[in-house]
C-alpha cells in the first residue's frame, strides 16, 4: 500500500505522494490508473515529494493524468509549500521542479503566496517551433484566434474573448494543446477580462484536459493581459474552482496568492 495526501488549490485537486525515503516507482499506465476519477483515487495531477540535493526543502516532480511530467504546477506548489511548512513550522519555503526553484510563504491557515519567477516571454523560450511574435501568434481555431503566449517555466497560450457562452473548449482545447506551434504542446487559457483587475479564466491543461484551476496558467494570462493593455500588474483571476490574487511585480517576478487544501489521506492499493 501507498500512503497519499488528496489536496487541491482552488479545485485543481493533487494526489501528494512523500517520495523522500523512497521513491515511488510508477510507470505512465499506474499514474493513470490512479488518476481515474471513476476506478482511482483521481486527480488533475500526481506530484511526488522528493529529495533536492541543491539546498531546496524539496523537489517536486509533476505528473499529469495522462502519465506526462510536467515542469511546473503553481497550485501543486502552495499544497507541497503547504505541507513542508506543517512539518517545519517554518513561514518561507523552497521548492524546486523541473521549471526552476520557487519561493513560498504561508501568510496564514490555508494561505500560501508563491513566487513564480520571471515569465519567459521569448519565442525559443516558450517554446514555439519557429520564431514568432509572442504577444501575437499566427494561430485560431473555429472562434478563437490572436493568442498572445509565454513561459511560467511550462509554455502557455492565452486567447482573450468576449464571452463563454457557446465556446467549445472540449473540442478545439486538445487540439490547440497539439498544434504544431507548439513542440512540447502547451496549456490554452481562454480569458475574458472583467475589468482592468479582474479577469474570468478557463484552462485546458496539457496532459490534464480541462482543470477547475491552473495556477501557473492564471500568472501566464494576467502577464499576457498586462502586456496587451488590458488589465494592471495586479488581478483576481476567477477561475471555476475559485479565485487566485496573481501580481507581476516591477521587478519582473510574478506572484500567486490563493488556497492549499488537505481533503483526505488514504492509502493506494498495488492493484493501483
Amino acid at each position: 500500500m501507498l500512503p497519499f495526501i488528496k489536496m487541491h488549490g482552488a479545485g485543481n485537486d493533487f494526489v501528494v505522494l512523500d517520495g523522500r525515503v523512497t521513491k515511488p516507482a510508477l510507470a505512465p499506465e499506474a499514474i493513470r490508473k490512479i488518476a481515474d476519477r471513476r476506478r482511482g483515487v483521481g486527480c488533475d495531477q500526481l506530484i511526488i515529494i522528493e529529495p533536492d540535493g541543491a539546498g531546496a526543502d524539496a523537489f517536486m516532480r509533476i505528473l499529469n493524468s495522462d502519465g506526462s511530467e510536467s515542469g511546473a504546477c503553481g497550485n501543486a506548489t502552495r499544497c507541497v509549500a503547504a505541507l513542508l511548512a506543517e512539518e517545519s513550522g517554518a513561514r518561507h519555503v523552497s521548492i524546486r521542479t523541473a521549471g526552476g526553484l520557487l519561493q513560498a510563504e504561508i501568510l496564514g491557515p490555508g494561505l500560501v503566496e508563491v513566487d513564480m519567477g520571471p515569465p519567459h516571454l521569448e519565442w525559443g523560450d516558450v517554446p514555439l517551433a519557429s520564431p514568432a511574435d509572442t504577444l501575437h501568434l499566427p494561430l485560431s481555431l473555429g472562434p478563437v484566434s490572436d493568442p498572445a503566449a509565454c513561459s511560467m517555466g511550462n509554455p502557455h497560450a492565452t486567447f482573450f474573448i468576449e464571452d463563454f457562452a457557446h465556446l467549445p473548449i472540449e473540442t478545439i482545447g486538445p487540439m490547440l494543446e497539439k498544434n504544431r506551434i507548439f513542440p512540447e504542446r502547451a496549456n490554452i487559457g481562454f480569458a475574458k477580462i472583467e475589468s482592468p483587475s479582474r479577469i474570468r479564466l478557463r484552462v485546458w491543461e496539457r496532459g490534464a484536459g480541462l482543470t477547475l484551476a491552473c495556477g501557473s496558467g492564471a500568472c501566464a494570462t494576467l502577464v499576457n493581459a498586462h502586456r496587451r493593455g488590458l488589465t494592471g500588474r495586479q488581478a483576481v483571476v476567477e477561475m471555476d474552482g475559485g479565485e487566485l490574487l496573481i501580481t507581476w511585480t516591477q521587478a519582473g517576478h510574478v506572484l500567486m496568492r490563493g488556497p492549499a487544501v488537505t481533503a483526505f489521506a488514504g492509502e493506494i492499493p498495488e492493484s493501483l
